[in-house]
């Protein structure tokens, strides 16, 4: 058994045809440090149980945030708001931005330190109506292309704050052997602090990449 992933059952939703055999991360597998992560990430599967079925979309798009980046919910200490991304590494950390749109986020640190790696896109792979309703009928390749998108997307909310995504339970992360993308860095997006650090990762040549063309090439 490899050691990044462990084994779980079989996803009912997902034809005998074509079911992959998708793993659960394992805690001991993750890079220990935000940026390493952010890179670890790209390729792996988001699953999302839902009442209606299972959607599961694979990584192409993240972003890391430091504990000593202005940029980062974390830096001026912990808060009711913030305390999840304090966790141990792999719990999930999940806030409204502007009152609108919801942003899904793994901590990444020894628990204590506040960092963490923000989801920024997924390439729909199965419960894709699933995910259709949740945003309205939405094109395919624009499901969860973008933070705010992805969430929607996959019905997440504060109700998940804190969730581990290395355990069993209505949002974990996985990998199926086939996440060996080329990945391209660039500056983050949408930022007014530490606009300039380069700490967005892609999935190269992907469509359901976020952001202008000159960052997504």
């Amino acid at each position: 058994m490899s050691i990044a992933c462990v084994m779980t059952e079989s996803l009912p939703e997902i034809s005998a045809r074509r079911a992959p055999r998708i793993r659960r991360l394992s805690r001991r597998a993750l890079p220990r440090d935000t940026v390493a992560l952010a890179r670890f990430l790209i390729g792996k599967l988001v699953v999302r149980e839902l009442p209606g079925g299972t959607a599961i979309g694979r990584i192409v798009e993240t972003e890391a945030y430091l504990a000593d980046d202005a940029a980062c919910h974390a830096h001026r200490g912990m808060t009711p708001r913030n305390r999840s991304l304090f966790l141990e590494a792999g719990h999930a950390y999940v806030y409204l931005c502007y009152g609108t749109s919801y942003m899904l986020n793994m901590s990444s640190e020894s628990a204590g330190i506040g960092a963490g790696v923000l989801l920024r896109a997924l390439e729909p792979l199965h419960g894709i109506e699933l995910m259709r309703r949740a945003r309205k009928g939405a094109a395919i390749a624009a499901l969860a292309r973008g933070p705010g998108r992805l969430a929607a997307a996959l019905k997440v909310d504060r109700r998940l704050d804190g969730v581990d995504l290395l355990s069993p339970g209505p949002l974990w992360i996985g990998c199926d052997g086939r996440g060996n993308l080329d990945i391209g860095q660039s500056v983050r997006i949408g930022l007014t602090k530490a606009a300039d650090a380069r700490l967005r990762f892609f999935a190269r040549g992907s469509p359901y990449v976020s952001g202008p063309k000159r960052l997504r090439p």
